[in-house]
């Protein structure tokens, strides 16, 4: 795609949300989401880094970090409790 196509749709868009604003609603969502993401992460590295001394490891992907990140430390607790008794 050219360059100037880019461009040009980017300073069309930011022009359109000059004029209309951001959707607020979206925006906020989004980012609350995102946040829950990095933290469910967050969490499973440090499960990860306290449980390499009993054999734990729990991948850190989109799914684990969503349990973890909207659940919060029971989220953890189940990822962790799967991977014992469900997962040998």
């Amino acid at each position: 795609m050219d360059p100037i196509v880019i461009i040009l749709a980017i300073v069309a868009i930011m022009v359109l949300l000059l004029f209309f604003g951001p959707p607020f609603k979206i925006v906020r969502w989004t980012s609350v989401g995102v946040v829950k993401l990095v933290i469910g992460a967050l969490f499973i590295f440090f499960a990860n880094v306290f449980g390499a001394m009993f054999g734990l490891h729990i991948p850190i992907n989109l799914i684990t970090s969503a349990i973890a990140g909207f659940l919060g430390l029971f989220g953890v607790g189940a990822l962790v409790l799967i991977h014992l008794m469900i997962i040998p």
